[in-house]
């Protein structure tokens, strides 16, 4: 490669910044870098069609082995960027990368889309055999492997991964603990009356769930995993357990090259960095926040990554455009399809659609009145009508959303700037 783009991270947003470059019209080299040997695939799948054996390996693949050559993108799997020189002031934004395969790709224009990686247990017996992380596609045909000769399967974490990987375990008929250190189940992300839903579902299914409860250690049996050493003293057999307790931004590129970084890469909505001549993107930056342009988040999912990387590649061609963007988020936990609009951080109010008991039903959140977010369980038209509102900058007003006979679509109305100017 000579000049052109370096994207660093061949991850969902990093082959979205490649293909977007394309269709902005630029004819300059692009070499797209990843340290896993497979070519960039959806990682949401791992977790769920993959790990329960629905999906193979190649349906994962976002693109065929000739599109990568057709488009006129480099590809380079299985070696990591392992340093970046950028150039004199002469040429910003210019430089060249090491990699571990003993490569130099000089570039003109660089981008960062080196995602997270799994936060790992410090505690004695970590790093024993049967305890496994999900992140990418090897740890999830590793777990899948496991899975199939574990009898006793012990998740540590209720978020996400946890929750979407216990449902797949008890589905094969596994006996499965979960183990969470806050006292209710992904509380980051949902109101209490869906954490208590969710709660209450798993135990349905036949699935043990501990809540305020941390991990200690874990004791050895015949050279692996045994048991798992818990806060009040006691021990849960196990003889596989998955670690899903959240991720840590991967910096070290960036801190490299002195970019600010708190919590991930410093961007701005443009995607670029506190180098306005680099941009990142994905699971490894902090933002504004999407819709009020407030504060600083960091966003997980499909959508914010195809929305910044689209938005870097513009910057990184000059024409620098932010996009006001919905965020959308889903996890799928068995026969549970929780889908998620907007974010609800600060809400002061919420609206309960219909009946948790009934395994179908929503949530919308407001602040001062004005529509925040929805988590919708099972009901995909709820979840619709509020991205569509919040899309449009429209609401639902609250004193009219919890009557599940009235269609959301049929409530929308104009949005007041309460919330934008807070």
């Amino acid at each position: 490669m000579t000049g052109g783009t370096l994207i660093v991270g061949a991850s969902q947003a990093g082959l979205q910044l490649a293909v977007s470059l394309r269709q902005l019209g630029d004819t300059e080299p692009i070499a797209l870098v990843g340290e896993e040997r497979h070519p960039p695939y959806q990682r949401p799948p791992l977790s769920k069609e993959f790990l329960a054996g629905h999906a193979d390996a190649e349906s994962l693949a976002f693109r065929s082995p000739a599109y990568y050559a057709d488009a006129g993108i480099d590809l380079v799997s299985g070696e990591r960027v392992t340093g970046i020189t950028l150039a004199g002031s002469g040429r910003p934004g210019s430089g060249a990368a090491r990699t571990s395969g003993g490569r130099t790709l000089p570039f003109d224009r660089l981008a960062l889309t080196v995602g997270a990686g799994p936060r790992r247990l410090d505690v004695p017996g970590a790093g024993l055999d049967g305890i496994c992380s999900l992140r990418d596609r090897d740890d999830a045909a590793e777990l899948r492997t496991r899975l199939g000769s574990a009898s006793r399967v012990v998740v540590v974490g209720g978020g996400f991964i946890g929750l979407e990987a216990a449902a797949v375990a008890r589905g094969l008929g596994k006996d499965v603990t979960v183990v969470e250190a806050a006292d209710r189940l992904i509380a980051r992300a949902v109101a209490p009356v869906v954490s208590e839903f969710y709660l209450q579902a798993h135990r349905r299914r036949g699935t043990r769930v501990l809540l305020s409860t941390g991990v200690t250690g874990f004791e050895e049996t015949n050279g692996r995993v045994g048991a798992v050493r818990l806060s009040d003293g006691s021990t849960l057999p196990a003889d596989l357990v998955l670690v899903g307790v959240g991720v840590v931004p991967r910096t070290e590129l960036a801190e490299q090259l002195g970019l600010e970084c708190d919590g991930g890469i410093v961007v701005d909505a443009c995607a670029r960095t506190s180098n306005p001549h680099i941009t990142a993107a994905g699971d490894c930056t902090v933002q504004p926040h999407p819709l009020t342009g407030l504060g600083r988040i960091r966003l997980e999912s499909v959508q914010n990554a195809v929305a910044q990387a689209t938005a870097a590649a513009a910057t990184l061609l000059g024409r620098p455009e932010p996009a006001r963007t919905v965020p959308w988020f889903w996890s799928y936990q068995g026969d549970l399809k929780l889908q998620i609009a907007g974010l609800a951080a600060g809400y002061d109010e919420y609206v309960v659609r219909g009946e948790p008991d009934d395994e179908r039903f929503s949530v919308l959140y407001y602040r001062r009145g004005e529509l925040l977010a929805v988590d919708a369980v099972n009901s995909p038209a709820d979840y619709m009508a509020v991205r569509k509102a919040l899309t449009d900058g429209r609401t639902v007003p609250a004193a009219l959303a919890a009557d599940p006979a009235t269609p959301l679509k049929t409530l929308l109305t104009a949005r007041t700037d309460a919330v934008t100017s807070a």
